[in-house]
């Protein structure tokens, strides 16, 4: 049943049209599966070298499995790995991949920076002078007598040289309260360069190397850090510089921003580079003119996933969905172009849009797609570029087919733009009121909820009910990414659902026009919440891990949410998961992770599929934390 997919209204009647119209999207294809592998869920096989694959035996696994001519009887794998090793060697993967995701889009948009300093660039510059300023005296950087493209240029070096450092220490993590530092240095899991540790995750995790739960599990610790505190911090900061840091700011949301009457491009992917010149471009006057010869009332652009939310947070630009999202965007028969970038972007896109006419266009030299054209983008010429993809969209118009096309009406208001910067700026200029407000009780804590859709839960559920729940409790929600769009999309992101939030919480945001869910931006972003959070540890004078703070991804599937997690449960936050990684064969590299954990780091996993169950497991432990600090 269509319900039993998504709790998101402008979704269920375009999931009916799909099957109505013979087109298989991600829901089918999920059914089609069956039942997962076994062996895969529980983390016990191994494919690092080819004297496997290798699969473990293990009393969890169902009974044919582990007896009959299917079945495997070893407990080690050929090497003599065992379930430990493997299943820790397989996260520390996963991690990597994550981090080396977001930290590549933090490469991006540094060499775009430094393009844009040495005026290589087309339509590019320094939007936000002031927090360029920052960052470069963030970075020692003499400023004197030096004009911003100057300081840019120096600036972009300087974060270039993170990535593959010699001075053994990111620039960013003595944003962390000292007390931090000092742990994760004791440890021996303070990052010393992004790809650092993300080469020397991949290296440990190779046949016959590191082979110890704990230390591997540890360097996965450290190579997260160089995500959350490096990578991503790196994409978001220098995005603010070029792009502008953003402001409270008014849009609308789900699949309803489509408009029959106009030319639709839906951009998707994660990167703002090609983003904002899309933006730029659909506005320039012969476009707009060319758009209303070949028949339209003008041009819409709108987002999808995190690209969306960059492009939500800087401009109010229009936000379709989320990632199960994107399929049924085409769907409606009134995209003219799908123009995608870098990551959480289907391969089945290219399949779903030849059954319509819409156009999926590729763009980057690292991501190509089954039926797509590429046009490939350069910063260099990055305007050109855009006015092209558009020039296309807008001659395709034409070829619409009126019997195919299905808009849903009755788009959300909603409200984003809560950079760090905006929200010290809303509560008068410092972190104080909000500090006051927690301390007081009509806060309680604050939780971040990030992560993806995942079609094992039925679709903007989980962020939703326990969204509900904690600002019902007095929690404050910051959220990101798919998150963000999924509490958007049921009206949580407006002021007005202060009414659905407790007194305290209500008393705090009502008289600021704020939600009390904010959203921070996108998947990257989350490096704003972290910020935030070591702002008001250094202010109390704590660490980050006595806060009464949490984190969930109640919806998460990609790698890039492994990192994510594994860098909060590192910075010291709790943090709850609604699906369990694949880690289960290995009691151990589990007891790790949602118990001793905390020992080392002062954050660890929980994982609970039920959003409410979820919600009063992380008000116990804010509870706990509040009495940590005596009030």
């Amino acid at each position: 049943m269509i319900s039993e997919k998504t709790i998101d209204e402008s979704a269920k009647p375009l999931i009916d049209k799909a099957k109505k119209d013979k087109v298989e999207i991600v829901w089918d294809r999920f059914e089609k599966q069956g039942n997962n592998c076994d062996f895969g869920k529980l983390g016990i096989c191994c494919k690092i070298c080819n004297m496997g694959p290798c699969r473990l035996t293990h009393p969890s696994l169902p009974l044919h499995l582990r007896v009959g001519p299917y079945a495997t009887k070893a407990i080690k794998g050929v090497c003599g790995a065992n379930y430990d090793t493997i299943a820790a060697r397989n996260l520390s993967r996963g991690i990597a991949a994550g981090a080396a995701a977001h930290s590549d889009h933090g490469r991006d948009i540094a060499h775009t920076l430094l393009l844009a300093a040495e005026k290589k660039t087309s339509g590019y510059d320094i939007n936000d002078e002031k927090k360029l300023m920052t960052l470069a005296a963030e970075f020692e950087i003499e400023t004197a007598g030096k004009d911003k493209h100057e300081i840019a240029k120096e600036l972009a070096l300087a974060i270039l040289d993170e990535f593959g450092t010699i001075k053994n220490r990111l620039q960013f993590i003595k944003r962390a309260p000292r007390v931090r530092q000092e742990l994760w240095n004791d440890l021996g899991i303070l990052p010393r360069g992004i790809d650092r540790e993300i080469v020397e995750m991949m290296h440990r995790t190779h046949i016959g190397v590191d082979n110890d739960y704990t230390s591997l599990i540890l360097q996965g610790l450290r190579t997260a850090l160089s995500d959350g505190w490096g990578g991503s911090m790196v994409a978001t900061e220098l995005s603010d510089v070029l792009f502008g840091t953003p402001k409270p700011v008014m849009s609308k949301v789900n699949l309803g921003v489509l408009d029959e009457k106009m030319v639709n491009i839906v951009v998707h992917g994660h990167e703002p580079i090609l983003s904002e010149m899309l933006a730029e471009a659909v506005e320039y006057p012969e476009l707009v003119e060319l758009a209303r010869i070949e028949g339209a009332d003008g041009i819409n652009l709108c987002g999808m996933c995190c690209t969306a939310n960059e492009l939500l947070m800087r401009r109010g630009i229009h936000v379709a969905g989320n990632f199960l999202n994107q399929e049924l965007a085409i769907v409606t028969g009134a995209v003219e172009a799908m123009v995608v970038d870098v990551q959480c972007i289907m391969p089945s896109l290219g399949e779903v849009s030849k059954c319509y006419h819409t156009l999926l266009i590729s763009t980057s030299p690292k991501a190509k797609f089954p039926n797509a054209e590429h046009i490939e983008f350069d910063e260099a010429r990055g305007f050109d570029i855009a006015k092209e993809i558009v020039k296309l969209a807008i001659l395709n118009f034409k070829n619409r087919n009126p019997n195919r096309l299905s808009v849903p009406s009755n788009p959300v208001n909603m409200m984003a733009g809560f950079s760090a910067e905006a929200i010290i700026a809303a509560l008068g200029g410092s972190l104080t009121p909000l500090i006051d407000a927690i301390k007081e009780g009509k806060i309680m804590g604050i939780v971040a909820m990030v992560g993806c859709n995942n079609p094992k839960i039925v679709q903007d559920k989980n962020h939703v009910e326990m969204t509900k729940s904690l600002i019902k409790n007095n929690v404050l929600v910051v959220e990101t990414g798919c998150s963000a769009i999924a509490c958007a999309k049921a009206g949580l992101l407006l002021p007005d659902a202060v009414d659905m939030a407790g007194e305290g919480l209500r008393s705090i945001c009502k008289p600021l026009g704020i939600p009390p869910v904010l959203h921070m931006g996108s998947c990257v972003d989350i490096s704003r919440i972290l910020v935030v959070a070591a702002s008001i540890a250094n202010e109390l004078g704590v660490d980050i891990s006595d806060l009464p703070a949490a984190a969930a991804a109640p919806e998460w599937m990609s790698e890039k949410a492994i990192s994510i997690g594994a860098y909060a449960v590192a910075s010291g936050v709790y943090t709850v998961l609604g699906l369990p990684p694949a880690i289960i064969g290995s009691s151990k590299v589990v007891e790790l992770l949602t118990g001793s954990a905390e020992n080392y780091v002062g954050g660890k996993f929980a994982v609970e599929s039920d959003p409410i169950k979820a919600a009063k497991m992380i008000m116990e432990v804010i509870k706990d934390k509040r009495k940590g600090l005596g009030i």
